[in-house]
């Protein structure tokens, strides 16, 4: 049952360093909100309830994108929208268009932050799946200063990441990957709009007729984000690179997990998914990194 709203002291600071101030302040009893749309729903329902609120809407440059030929970076304010459209059309960065094009309404996405759902560290999260293929990593301040985190090494468990209780993401950097690359994202839902069943993405570097560099993420199939780490070893071994060691590669990755069964699916069958969807992944990155 939703409730209304407990009372809560509200700041807006005007700097980073300030609103790291407030959450040294105030901790443990301080939350952050950008859009709030996790953060409001869970005060509702009493999940949470926190005395302080610092809000990141007051402060400049969060709202920044910054696309060239190093890297795609963006501040902790930007909308899902806002990257939606950026990319759209892109090959550049496919996986993650496909992630922010396949999650929730237009509604929400005009809203919705993309750091405000890594924040959330749900294992089913499709944009940390595409972040993590994608090699990205989070640029992180706190009282004590600056911190540069690969996203593979930001989720600990459900719901809790590394950041201290005085530290706010403030942007992700993505590699522009190089040439002869290509990505892809593919989960399984449920109906549209549903949290995955179970996502997947790929990230792939050919050399010739081999695999170069290759990162398999896969999420809703263990507590955090995880990689296919031994599938990955087979695809950089393989010679050459073709079909059927994509065929070997995706029933390698579905060995590599443990997932449950809960009210979305069953273990077993998330398993097998995995196998199905690190395939299409595959295909569609080697695809990709050959056009």
């Amino acid at each position: 049952m939703a409730y209304s709203l407990k009372s809560f002291e509200y700041f807006e600071p005007s700097t980073i360093e300030e609103a790291t101030r407030l959450l040294s302040t105030y901790q443990p009893k301080a939350k952050v909100i950008a859009a709030g749309v996790d953060l409001i729903s869970r005060m509702r329902h009493r999940k949470i309830e926190p005395q302080y609120v610092v809000s990141l809407m007051n402060i400049p440059g969060l709202t920044d994108i910054e696309n060239d030929e190093e890297s795609l970076r963006f501040g902790s304010m930007t909308t899902l929208m806002s990257l939606e459209l950026l990319l759209k059309g892109d090959k550049t960065y496919a996986a993650l268009y496909e992630a922010i094009h396949n999650l929730s309404s237009v509604q929400v996405k005009n809203t919705a932050t993309l750091v405000g759902n890594l924040c959330v560290a749900t294992p089913a999260s499709d944009m940390s799946s595409a972040l993590c293929a994608l090699n990205a990593k989070l640029k992180i301040a706190g009282t004590s200063g600056e911190r540069i985190v690969p996203i593979d090494e930001f989720y600990l468990d459900v719901g809790k990441t590394v950041l201290q209780p005085d530290e706010i993401v403030t942007q992700v950097i993505v590699p522009r990957p190089g040439s002869h690359s290509g990505n892809a994202f593919y989960n399984l839902l449920r109906v549209k709009c549903d949290v995955a069943k179970v996502n997947v993405s790929v990230s792939l570097t050919l050399d010739n007729d081999r695999c170069q560099e290759v990162r398999i993420a896969l999420g809703a199939v263990a507590p955090t984000i995880v990689r296919a780490k031994q599938a990955e070893e087979k695809l950089l071994k393989s010679n050459p690179f073709d079909e059927k060691a994509i065929v070997e590669a995706a029933q390698t990755a579905s060995t590599e997990v443990k997932p449950i069964t809960d009210i979305r699916s069953t273990a077993e069958y998330r398993q097998e998914m995995v196998k199905v969807l690190v395939k299409r992944a595959l295909e569609k990155a080697w695809t990709r990194a050959r056009e």
